[in-house]
């Protein structure tokens, strides 16, 4: 009797020390012998958690995680991903081989909040897509009216998208798909908002790495704040001598603009600082033009077809690009508006709203 229970007691303890894992059963049609990873993103890289060889479109992957978290699983010889939330549970993926992403992921209740969510913009990011379709055909015939009026009905469209994003974040601290979804904001907010924003999740939720680096951004982000003094740094010009930013700061305003000739956004947002540029350079405006370019052709084309005609650096590293990380820049086109001092007056204005705070400025 005492022989049983010391291996009943045994069990026991070997069955609680095991712990919560996660299960992946995934059935694949069509793919048969193919190589499937599970990956997570972190600090910009893809590391691999598990990977399954698939026997007749069927693989499982086994672990634990230490919180719900983003992850891949990846076809690679087949360029095929889907990404869902993982977290100790068991899941079923199912779908095809070459419409991963459009499996069916079921067992994860982090990934049914977030599935929800997405859900809940489908109908306004329909009528955006409506609205780029529109005006693509407006911009083709040069109806210039009608694109006008087509840029504020998606500018209202996105200003409704931001705030179900808003409200998500306010409603679910608890929840760990609010991190992704804060993250997607931060593009738009200061440091101030993002760090009270975070202040705001639960302590469950706050121990995630994304928000943590959220937080690190925030801080990073106050130093650039509007009112303070624009930090210096120096960078090549395209001859490859080094230009500090201060040797530029003095006239009444100097317009830091972050861009790459690989940017769609940012080369339609060109002819706009060029127009301020040739209006009030005379006045005391100029610009400085950073680049995250990756090879100089591909940046020095870009600044002779949209007739950039000011100072322009860059280090040709991309989104590690020095200057952009000191300014927190993660999005561009991004832009800092200094006064003759370097401080910090305006920060991301675009189009009439460039335009007029330039000539409020040196109008007066």
């Amino acid at each position: 009797m005492k022989r049983l229970s010391y291996f009943l007691l045994a069990a026991l303890i070997t069955g609680c020390s095991t712990g919560p894992k996660f299960e992946i059963t995934a059935d694949i049609l069509n793919s048969d012998s193919v190589n499937f990873l599970l990956q997570k993103r972190e600090a910009g890289k893809f590391i691999t958690l598990d990977s399954a060889l698939s026997r007749k479109g069927t693989f499982k992957m086994g672990g634990t995680v230490e919180y719900p978290q983003m992850v891949y699983l990846t076809a690679p010889d087949e360029q095929q991903r889907v990404s869902f939330f993982l977290e100790n549970s068991e899941i079923l993926v199912s779908g095809l081989i070459d419409s991963l992403s459009f499996a069916k992921i079921t067992g994860s209740k982090t990934q049914d909040e977030y599935q929800g969510f997405i859900d809940s913009n489908k109908p306004l990011s329909e009528k955006y897509n409506n609205l780029y379709i529109e005006y693509q055909t407006a911009r083709q015939t040069n109806d210039s009216e009608k694109m006008a009026q087509l840029e504020k009905d998606a500018e209202n469209i996105q200003n409704e998208i931001t705030q179900l994003q808003k409200d998500f974040v306010k409603n679910n601290p608890s929840s760990f798909v609010t991190p992704s979804i804060l993250n997607s904001l931060s593009y738009d907010m200061d440091g101030n908002e993002i760090e009270n924003a975070v202040n705001a999740l639960d302590t469950s939720v706050a121990k995630v790495p994304l928000v943590k680096d959220l937080m690190a951004r925030a801080q990073l982000m106050k130093t650039v704040a509007i009112g303070q003094k624009a930090p210096d740094f120096t960078l090549n010009d395209v001859n490859g001598n080094p230009v500090s930013l201060y040797s530029r700061v003095g006239p009444r305003l100097l317009l830091i603009d972050f861009w790459a000739g690989w940017c769609n956004p940012c080369r339609q947002e060109n002819p706009n600082v060029v127009r301020v540029y040739k209006e009030f350079n005379k006045k005391g405006f100029d610009v400085f033009g950073v680049s995250l370019d990756r090879t100089k052709e591909e940046w020095t084309e870009a600044i002779a077809a949209d007739k950039l005609t000011w100072t322009h650096v860059s280090d040709l590293q991309y989104w590690s690009n020095a200057a952009a990380k000191l300014y927190a820049v993660n999005a561009i086109p991004a832009n800092f508006l200094l006064d003759g001092n370097g401080t910090i007056i305006a920060r991301n204005l675009r189009g009439e709203d460039l335009y007029n705070k330039v000539k409020e400025v040196l109008g007066k």
